[in-house]
């Protein structure tokens, strides 16, 4: 209830990429703000869009039910960015403006902005213009500022390691050299921990750099001590000199470098999509109601987030426009090199 006695009324919305586990924080935010203490909640259709064309479906608990092992988002999302200015047959309209208009005829007394790092960052601006607003960190990539981890990461990690695990058998059938490129523009964690699950022997991220020469050596040595094949688990978003993709960059490379025969694989959307892992049910679940306990207690302007295995919250104005990277020194990239991981960066240490 607000200062008047009214339920308080709650607008929630997905943005950005779809990914495991959005209907689980839905669900999480939802059945908390209803059950425990009984708000009115607003789902908002297709992210951004649902604020600026006032598309909503008044959400109730029966809707709520049967969703949590669902994947992708029963509110729909999109990459809309609301701070830019359109053009309409008025003249121009101010996107925020038309936000701010939705939010204040609807009497919402906080909106729940569920996302990774360029959703965190609007909700920030939408915080600095007067809206009541809390985050809930979702990205396969696990790269929100703020957060040891985000929900849907650990669902693409087990997509991408089964996909490894399957290219080991043909990789050692054929004897080749097998590339498996994984999400990841700008952080590696997700190559890293599939190919640490996955047994990979070179992985690659943006994090680190590599040398070309460093990789094709690594590849030669391994066949030299009767190693007939190698895995290699790239992030998509590794440097490299070409337009394609950077599994296809390697491939071309290594096969010219070393006259082994080598094969890309580049899992894409594959791994955005499906049931959540029961860990990011939980998770999610967690950020969720986590969230709804927030908005009853007015702590707005945050984004829950998990601190060795706490729940917490964080200002968004901390973690707008911030990358959370992996460390080129983070204790898994250290045991794998004593265990004979390459990270592409041999040549150049020495």
């Amino acid at each position: 209830m607000d200062k008047t006695g009214k339920p308080k009324r709650i607008g929630i919305l997905t943005a950005g990429g779809d990914c495991p586990g959005l209907n689980a924080a839905i669900r999480g935010v939802g059945k908390t703000a209803i059950v425990n203490y009984g708000m009115e909640v607003y789902g908002f259709n297709a992210g951004f869009l649902g604020l600026i064309n006032k598309d909503y479906t008044i959400l109730k608990e029966s809707q709520l039910s049967g969703i949590l092992t669902v994947g992708g988002t029963i509110l729909g999302t999109s990459r809309e960015k609301p701070y830019k200015i359109v053009k309409s047959d008025h003249g121009e309209t101010h996107k925020p403006e038309m936000i701010k208009q939705t939010y204040s005829e609807l009497e919402l007394d906080c909106l729940v902005c569920i996302g990774g790092n360029g959703t965190m960052k609007t909700a920030h601006m939408l915080a600095m213009e007067g809206l009541n607003v809390i985050g809930i960190p979702k990205t396969i990539d696990n790269d929100v500022w703020g957060t040891d981890v985000t929900f849907g990461f650990e669902s693409a990690v087990q997509v991408a390691t089964d996909a490894i695990d399957r290219l080991h058998t043909t990789a050692n059938s054929h004897q080749r050299v097998m590339i498996i490129e994984v999400m990841g523009h700008n952080a590696g964690w997700l190559a890293l921990y599939a190919g640490m699950a996955g047994g990979g022997d070179i992985i690659l991220i943006p994090e680190v750099p590599y040398n070309i020469r460093s990789v094709c050596k690594k590849i030669e040595k391994r066949y030299e001590n009767k190693k007939p094949y190698s895995i290699i688990v790239v992030a998509e978003g590794i440097e490299h000199p070409k337009k394609g993709s950077a599994a296809s960059y390697l491939a071309e490379a290594i096969t010219t470098y070393t006259d082994i025969e080598t094969r890309e694989t580049v899992l894409g959307y594959i791994q955005r999509g499906g049931s959540p892992t029961p860990m990011d049910r939980i998770l999610a679940t967690r950020y969720g109601a986590f969230a709804a306990e927030c908005i009853a207690n007015e702590c707005f302007g945050t984004m829950v987030a998990l601190k060795k295995g706490d729940l917490t919250t964080v200002p968004l104005d901390e973690v707008g426009g911030k990358l959370r990277l992996v460390d080129p020194n983070h204790q898994l990239i250290q045991k794998a090199r004593k265990m004979g991981v390459s990270f592409g960066d041999e040549y150049m240490q020495n």
